[in-house]
């Protein structure tokens, strides 16, 4: 059911004594974590607060790319699953903060730190995990630069030279192929 659909409710909540409507907000906030987090986030932190956790997920994208590039038997399948895990992170403070260029910059840092060398094996005759990964790590890519684009000019050239490094890391690699069909450029 939704609220746009039924213009009598919606009259009739904003009816509503202040006290009442009060105590249905926070039972409704009480009930979503993310709208928890972003209304705590909305009044009671500052710009600092953002910076501390950008820098917090910062340091945990480079300590667990760390622990995966100093185990000898990465394969694409272990680097896929770590990078779906860091990137829902980053996905989960865009949800909290809803700040545009936090976001691009957190998955360009993140894709930037994406170690691409793994150990070559086929776990499974149904799936070349080598070419999902690739196959992921070029859209997560084209969609960062979509958001790219989106930002100011000055915010752009803040973020140009990370973002040409990583569509430069793509080129050289194993994912060429799949980034020239999906139409993905070769620098900005």
């Amino acid at each position: 059911m939704k609220l746009s659909e039924h213009k009598e409710l919606k009259i009739e909540i904003l009816a509503l004594p202040p006290k009442e409507k009060d105590k249905l907000l926070l039972r409704l906030v009480a009930k979503d974590k993310v709208l928890t987090e972003h209304l705590h986030f909305l009044l009671l932190e500052d710009e600092s607060n953002l910076r501390d956790r950008v820098s917090a997920i910062k340091d945990h994208i480079l300590q667990t790319m760390q622990n995966l590039k100093s185990s000898k038997n990465n394969n694409a399948k272990e680097v896929l699953t770590i990078l779906r895990k860091l990137a829902k992170a980053v996905n989960h403070n865009f949800r909290v903060t809803k700040t545009n260029f936090e976001d691009v910059e957190l998955r360009i840092f993140l894709f930037n730190n994406t170690t691409t060398k793994f150990k070559s094996g086929v776990f499974s005759a149904y799936k070349n995990y080598e070419q999902l990964f690739g196959t992921y790590f070029v859209k997560a890519t084209l969609i960062t630069l979509r958001k790219f684009y989106k930002l100011h000019e000055d915010l752009q050239y803040d973020l140009k030279d990370d973002m040409n490094k990583l569509l430069a890391k793509i080129y050289t690699e194993n994912m060429a192929g799949v980034a020239n069909n999906l139409g993905l450029p070769e620098q900005i």
